[in-house]
């Protein structure tokens, strides 16, 4: 007999919202029903468990099978079915979940039950103008139901014939989504959402190559891994297991270089494999490799804000029950159990990491330069990740040796402490464009670290408020003398008329560079310093460089780079300079410059060493030596 009734929502406009609001994206209903199907069959292996299910379980397959003629998709299960007063219970009443009840009862010996809320199957309603449910209960004597609704608040209840326990749901794909009709959608979606289910999940039949063409066989297509190695005791994994997972995962990567194994069982439950991936220079490249599971369901592979953001770096899986599977990435945000996981796996990452440092430094330093990158963006963006990380963070220098903090201040202490007490970190971010600036330093002896990483500029202002009395200077941005002020600058003894003078040559005969400007200084250095040398302000350059990768600091990208041109007074080819201008007026000097190779010769040597002299300059440099030879 056939039974009619209204759907128990509290509007009639439930249904249009089902369909456009539910979910972010529609494509996740096929989740959903496959996940119901897996539910309720992981229900009847509890039941037979338990004593509460006598009957064989036989074949459990969950299967996803189109109808291009009917326009059908149907995904059925042999799970614990439902009878009609089961359909009108959980299926009549949105949102009230039999899992919850389940759970609630079986708390004890439930096998992972995936459905915490009771819209899941309504989310079949975004793609379909009619869906259909003919389920059978696992009870001995039950009667096999057929539920129908065309999406609207009425539905049709009315007993069938079935001859096998479980649920098949019947989805009448509308005409805006016949896409997935199509079988390389829907093995897409399969892929992406069911890739790990504890089921079998099968779709269609394995193909084999015969006679020159593709041919069906009798073999289930059976499209997850159920028992992922995340699953599995670490004892009984080996090193090949891991890379393994990670190929099937990332197919064109690199080898990762550590992984840890998460698997806590309080005061959350958590699993999944991390990975250290073989991290190059550009950081957005590698975002968003963390798939994020629950109870081997696929939630979302876009983890920023559900994870600190430098864990976004890493690859892997995690898979918790305590992450629900709505999509919303603002309700995964506030949610508390992912704060918890978030700030655990923190800690783990930390704890890793050190643990490596440890048993084999050797290893960690040869491996630093992928590892600097997540390290550092760690520590600049997670307060407390930086204080486990500067253990085991390393500075190397342009000798490609690597210390501890704690290491590099003692090594340094002795020799790169200023008049004022401060300790200063000389550091290089090119070391061949440098090469003169590192090598004046190191004549000095002082050690200078390679900051050339595309976070280190940003790490020198961290590491300069966490250091106590410490500054960070580049090689370039001062003279060697001066990088390091040990005593009181010898004061230049050079009349207004003169630095008038002196300024007027050497200005005069500076090629122009876009957005480039230079200021004459004068510094009594000795005569055997070099005669003359380009530096540039650390504050200004170190903007300048923050405001190529942080938003809101443009206006120090848009200002021109400034550059000091430091004479020598005390140098001998300097002096003869100042005597061949003497007394000169503007003019007379502008010609004198013009003229004179050895002028011409200090500018581009001085550009030279800073990388700055090409085209035309550098060829007429290259002419003017020879001839001078």
């Amino acid at each position: 007999m056939e039974q009619k009734g209204k759907i128990g929502v509290t509007t009639d406009n439930i249904f249009p919202i089902i369909k456009k609001f539910l979910y972010s994206d529609h494509e996740i209903f096929l989740r959903e029903l496959v996940s119901n199907a897996v539910d309720a069959t992981q229900k009847l292996k509890t039941y037979s468990s338990l004593g509460e299910f006598k009957g064989e379980l036989g074949d459990i397959t969950v299967r996803v099978s189109i109808d291009k003629e009917k326009g059908t998709l149907t995904i059925s299960d042999k799970g614990i079915g439902m009878n009609a007063e089961e359909i009108e219970k959980y299926i009549n009443q949105i949102a009230f979940s039999s899992a919850n009840e389940f759970l609630d009862k079986y708390k004890n010996d439930a096998n992972s039950i995936i459905g915490h809320f009771g819209l899941g199957f309504y989310s079949s309603f975004m793609v379909s103008q009619k869906v259909e449910i003919v389920t059978k209960s696992f009870r001995e004597d039950s009667q096999a139901v057929k539920w129908s609704c065309d999406g609207s608040p009425e539905y049709t209840l009315e007993n069938v014939e079935k001859a096998e326990r479980g649920t098949d749901i019947i989805l009448y794909i509308d005409d805006e989504n016949k896409n997935f009709l199509e079988e390389g959608e829907i093995s897409r979606l399969l892929k992406k959402y069911c890739h790990f289910l504890p089921i079998p999940v099968a779709f269609g039949k394995k193909t084999e190559w015969k006679d020159g063409k593709s041919v069906e066989t009798e073999e289930d297509n059976i499209i997850n891994d159920t028992n992922p190695i995340w699953t599995r005791k670490p004892a009984d994994l080996k090193d090949e297991d891991y890379k393994k997972f990670y190929q099937d995962l990332y197919p064109m990567s690199d080898e990762p270089m550590f992984w840890i194994h998460l698997n806590v069982d309080y005061p959350f439950k958590l699993t999944g494999i991390l990975y250290f991936p073989q991290i190059k220079s550009n950081v957005d490249l590698n975002k968003n490799k963390i798939q994020l599971y629950s109870n081997q369901v696929f939630v979302t592979d876009s983890v920023e804000g559900i994870v600190p953001e430098f864990l976004t770096l890493m690859h892997g899986v995690i898979d918790s029950p305590d992450i629900p599977l709505n999509v919303s990435r603002s309700y995964l945000q506030s949610d508390q159990n992912v704060k918890k996981i978030s700030n655990h796996i923190t800690k783990k990452v930390a704890d890793r990491l050190e643990e490596i440092f440890k048993n084999d430094r050797t290893q960690f330093e040869a491996k630093w330069d992928s590892l600097k990158v997540f390290i550092e963006y760690g520590m600049l963006t997670d307060e407390k990740f930086y204080d486990r990380a500067q253990k085991f963070c390393l500075l190397k220098n342009t000798d490609g040796k690597a210390f501890t903090f704690e290491e590099y201040k003692t090594l340094i202490s002795a020799d790169q402490t200023d008049k004022e007490g401060n300790l200063i970190y000389l550091y290089a971010s090119n070391k061949d464009e440098q090469y003169t600036y590192i090598n004046n330093a190191t004549e000095k002896g002082y050690d200078v670290i390679l900051f050339d990483g595309q976070l280190d500029v940003h790490m020198a202002g961290l590491l300069e408020q966490k250091f106590e009395k410490s500054r960070f200077v580049r090689v370039d941005s001062d003279t060697a003398d001066n990088l390091i002020a040990k005593e009181d600058a010898v004061e230049v003894n050079l009349t207004d008329k003169q630095k008038e003078e002196l300024s007027e040559t050497f200005t005069s005969q500076l090629p122009k560079i876009e957005k480039t400007e230079f200021t004459i200084d004068y510094k009594a250095l000795g005569e055997k310093a070099q005669p003359i040398q380009i530096t540039q302000n650390e504050f200004m350059r170190r903007m300048r460089e923050m405001s190529a990768m942080q938003t809101g600091m443009s206006f120090y990208g848009e200002m021109p780079n400034n550059y000091n041109l430091v004479l020598n007074t005390e140098h001998p080819l300097i002096k003869k300079v100042m005597a061949d201008v003497e007394g000169k007026e503007k003019d007379a000097v502008t010609a004198y410059a013009a003229e004179s190779k050895t002028v011409r010769q200090l500018i581009d040597l001085a550009l030279l060493s800073n990388g700055m002299l090409k085209g035309e300059a550098l060829n007429n440099f290259i002419k003017r030596s020879t001839d001078m030879i």
